[in-house]
């Protein structure tokens, strides 16, 4: 007699029931504003119809950070619960409060995500990270964390993860941007709970804040299937051109120098040598001019988008390689621009 089919069980999140082969929309109380307004966590739930992992893919952690939302709306569109295997709950916009202001932070200017775990007595952002924590983070089996730069500032599209983690490394492997940058956590972080836990994790960098970039988003969704697919909950090949990225062990910020307009030289994802010139700071009067150069051989993954600066400012992180991988890690920026631009 064949043994039976493990039932997949219904899936339940703050009271509501998910039948399996489902997709059910969940609120979840966050908080209220000024006016007595609720404001509610909206979560996505595809509940498949064969036992799997539960992915939570989330996105706006930091509220200005918008390329994140538009991967998760995406994703929503293609996900069919009768195809999959397992659970997947996508929360678009996790800081409320800073999608609504077009900000990074919450109103008292705290970071959310170095308010985890949490706590219900807490300041806003703790009550917010602890409610996300307590409903869907103990619920989660991996977690696939959307980013961009910060306001001003762009990402090359990269995973960023603790390599010494096999099943992130693995996973971020799958998500298939050009570099993977090896990144300890950080006190507060959904990383560091998500470590805290022994639930995988991968953070995924791309664009800059307050702005759509259509390669980033593009490769995102790509990336979030690809995962799907490794993790066995979709059938099917891997999406999109394949790419084995490369794999950063530190990476560097070149700073201003002094006061003044910036010229840029090089270009996001550019390949740069050591002393290769990266800009000149030119005083507004037209009468001094500084030079900036690349005190390593690497990859510009980061930059700033204003063309002034103040001494001391962020202009360039130069993602850092062996000397036999630079190489490598350069065609494979080439080929993964040529596919997404």
């Amino acid at each position: 007699m064949a043994a039976r089919k493990p039932r997949m069980a219904v899936f339940e999140l703050a009271g509501c029931r998910v039948e399996p082969g489902s997709h059910q929309h969940v609120r979840l109380p966050a908080a209220r504003l000024y006016n007595d307004a609720p404001l509610d966590l909206r979560v996505d739930v595809f509940h498949g119809v064969k036992p799997g992992p539960v992915l939570l893919l989330s996105a706006a952690i930091h509220g200005d950070e918008l390329n994140g939302i538009e991967i998760c709306r995406q994703i929503i569109q293609r996900i069919n619960p009768l195809e999959l295997a397992g659970t997947l709950i996508v929360v678009p916009i996790v800081n409320l409060f800073g999608f609504i202001q077009q900000s990074r932070y919450l109103p008292d200017r705290r970071d959310l995500n170095r308010c985890f775990p949490g706590s219900e007595r807490g300041a806003l952002g703790s009550r917010i990270a602890h409610l996300f924590n307590e409903e869907l983070v103990q619920k989660a089996s991996h977690i696939v964390d959307l980013h961009t730069g910060a306001i001003h500032r762009s990402n090359l599209p990269q995973i960023r993860v603790d390599i010494d983690n096999a099943q992130a490394l693995a996973m971020a492997k799958a998500f298939g941007s050009p570099v993977i940058l090896n990144s300890k956590e950080r006190d507060g972080s959904l990383r560091a709970l998500a470590n805290s836990l022994d639930i995988p994790l991968i953070l995924y960098e791309a664009g800059e804040a307050l702005r759509f970039d259509d390669a980033s988003i593009n490769s995102g969704v790509v990336g979030v299937i690809n995962v799907l697919k490794h993790l066995k909950m979709l059938k099917g090949r891997r999406q999109g051109r394949r790419i084995s990225p490369v794999i950063s062990s530190r990476s560097t910020w070149v700073r201003a120098e002094k006061d003044g307009l910036v010229l840029r030289k090089v270009e996001l994802g550019q390949t740069v040598q050591p002393d290769q010139v990266l800009a000149h700071i030119a005083s507004p009067h037209g009468d001094d001019v500084d030079v900036i150069t690349s005190p390593v051989p690497g990859i510009i993954i980061g930059c700033t988008n204003i063309p002034v600066a103040n001494e001391g400012e962020a202009l360039f992180n130069i993602a850092q390689f062996e000397s036999d991988s630079l190489e490598e890690a350069t065609d494979i920026i080439d080929s993964f621009t040529e596919t997404y631009e």
